[in-house]
């Protein structure tokens, strides 16, 4: 799931190129890596590829700053 992830953060959504890998603790917002309009379609593809509902009150930074939050929290809708 974490690679799936990274890999579509790498291939889909950067907004620059990174000076060094993506890891899954790097800060997708706080570093820049992920702009807004990235972040709305980085949820929706978790929605598709892992087949939950991200609600309104699920979009908090919290869940979605590194891929490992992302992990986590689909863990917990799952």
């Amino acid at each position: 799931m974490k690679q799936i992830i990274l890999e579509h953060i790498e291939n889909e959504l950067l907004v620059d190129e990174l000076d060094e890998k993506l890891e899954s603790d790097t800060d997708l917002l706080g570093s820049a890596i992920l702009d807004s309009l990235g972040m709305v379609q980085l949820i929706s593809f978790v929605e598709n590829k892992f087949e939950i509902k991200v609600n309104p009150e699920d979009m908090v930074i919290e869940n979605f700053m590194t891929v490992d939050d992302i992990v986590n929290f689909i863990n917990t809708k799952q």
